[in-house]
């Protein structure tokens, strides 16, 4: 056990609570401590302007809800492990027989860990700075020698949809919709480009971790921010929410439909069938203007369930 997950052992108070009686007030649930209360309404989800799976724009109306003031961080994460010992997607060995002509050395524990060429690449092709690592996992965001000592505030990263619906379980809790996350990143505001309105860095600063820099080879991010960074890093939207986007994608617990030949540009693969696919919101540290401008409410991409990345974390919500 690391000396973070030492650390984290103990009441539940940094995440959540087991969850409470049916129909508990929600003031005095426990589970919504860290928690902001989005009123229930409608508002206008998508975009015409961007990528043609964000359209159409649409009236979508959700009921009232609490979510996560900011990504579940890696402590938060720790803690759940320590609670239950529980094993994540990257942490088992894959079922060989689910993968009868991969190369037995990559059968192994293990993620997937953006690796920055060294020169300009196709953008055609995300192998040039996708590699699967072994033994590479939430303790290990980077590979086997790494760790998330320094990283207890950052959101957790190499999660699986299956990983991230554990957790929100234990906790009482639960993965947004799609509908349910866009609204909340939104903060009440129409039509707008980004959470905080149309004009991308307001007198001049930055309002989100993404990609500075021709991605993805060039980053001119200062030492230490090159990846994820902690949590309320940046301002909040109007509804007081974290990096609603930016830093990391987040899993939502909506199944993934998009129109034919729109591809996903993080990684996912677009053949699988929808049903084993779920939308991820808000884009991440790794989204570039000259390549993923997903740093937006309206943008989504579908990954399969069983999907990890360095850049795939989640938040949580608890339903009124």
């Amino acid at each position: 056990m690391t000396t973070l997950e030492q650390a984290s052992v103990g009441p539940r108070a940094c995440c959540c609570a087991p969850r409470g009686p049916v129909g508990a007030p929600p003031l005095s649930d426990p589970r919504t401590r860290d928690m902001v209360r989005v009123p229930s309404g409608s508002f206008r989800m998508g975009s015409d302007r961007f990528y043609r799976e964000e359209r159409p724009v649409r009236r979508a109306e959700v009921n009232a809800f609490w979510i996560d003031v900011y990504p579940v961080t890696n402590a938060q994460f720790a803690t759940f492990v320590a609670a239950t010992g529980y094993v994540t997607s990257a942490e088992r060995e894959p079922d060989r027989a689910l993968y009868p002509d991969a190369d037995p050395a990559l059968l192994v524990p293990g993620s997937l860990v953006f690796t920055q060429p060294e020169r300009p690449v196709s953008l055609r092709d995300h192998r040039a700075w996708w590699a699967y690592v072994p033994h590479a996992s939430w303790r290990h965001p980077y590979g086997p020698d790494s760790s998330i000592e320094q990283l207890a505030e950052h959101p957790v990263v190499h999660v699986s949809h299956e990983d991230a619906c554990a957790f929100a379980a234990w906790c009482g809790k639960a993965l947004p919709t799609e509908a349910e996350w866009e609204r909340a990143a939104r903060g009440g505001l129409e039509d707008k480009t980004y959470p905080w309105g149309d004009e991308f860095a307001p007198d001049g600063q930055l309002r989100a971790n993404i990609w500075l820099g021709q991605f993805p080879w060039q980053n001119l991010k200062q030492v230490g921010c090159e990846r994820t960074t902690a949590v309320k890093s940046f301002p909040p939207n109007a509804y007081g929410l974290y990096d609603m986007v930016g830093n990391v994608w987040e899993w939502t617990c909506s199944s993934y439909a998009s129109h034919a030949g729109s591809g996903a540009c993080c990684g996912g693969d677009s053949q699988v069938p929808s049903e084993e696919r779920r939308t991820v919101k808000g884009g991440s540290h790794l989204c570039a203007p000259n390549y993923c401008l997903r740093y937006r409410p309206a943008a989504r991409q579908g990954q399969t369930v069983d999907t990890s990345t360095s850049h795939i974390g989640f938040r949580c919500v608890v339903r009124d």
